[in-house]
């Protein structure tokens, strides 16, 4: 199945752009140890599919992205989905996917996080991914999106 997934993102990414490879840092397993994920290429893989709808770049940010692992963090501790923080204008979630590359292409392939994504309202994200080896799924992933310059981060 994940198989199946991954081949469709790379489907996907053909027909958007035949000259965009997909980058390590989409691929790269989170579930080993000291895996670090690399979020520039995670926002940037959304970013080409917002410009092939017309919609402006997401900017990567640094305060979303710290709330994004502490609510992955808690998403991997408890294994229950996190719900949408105050000041956040859009919360994505995901678990078992051990790339980036898998878990965007389950989003681009549901039609409710697809909308999210492409949604000219949100100017900023931040992405955590946490690893919990004897968990129910793995790997826990939170996009978090955002309208503006600043928020209110509730701690």
């Amino acid at each position: 199945m994940r198989l199946l997934i991954v081949t469709a993102f790379l489907v996907f990414l053909g027909a958007c752009s035949p000259t965009i490879p997909l980058s390590p840092g989409l691929s790269d397993r989170m579930d080993v140890a000291g895996a670090q994920l690399n979020r520039s290429d995670s926002i940037a893989i959304i970013n080409h599919l917002r410009t092939t709808k017309g919609v402006a770049r997401l900017s990567l940010d640094a305060d979303l992205n710290e709330k994004a692992q502490k609510l992955a963090n808690q998403y991997a501790a408890t294994g229950v989905s996190p719900k949408k923080p105050k000041g956040i204008a859009q919360i994505r979630t995901s678990a078992g996917y051990v790339n980036f590359a898998q878990t965007f292409s389950g989003w681009r392939n549901e039609k409710v996080s697809e909308k999210v994504l492409i949604d000219a309202n949100y100017s900023r994200a931040g992405i955590g991914v946490a690893y919990v080896a004897n968990s129910k799924s793995g790997t826990y992933w939170v996009l978090l999106l955002a309208s503006g310059s600043t928020i209110a981060v509730a701690q």
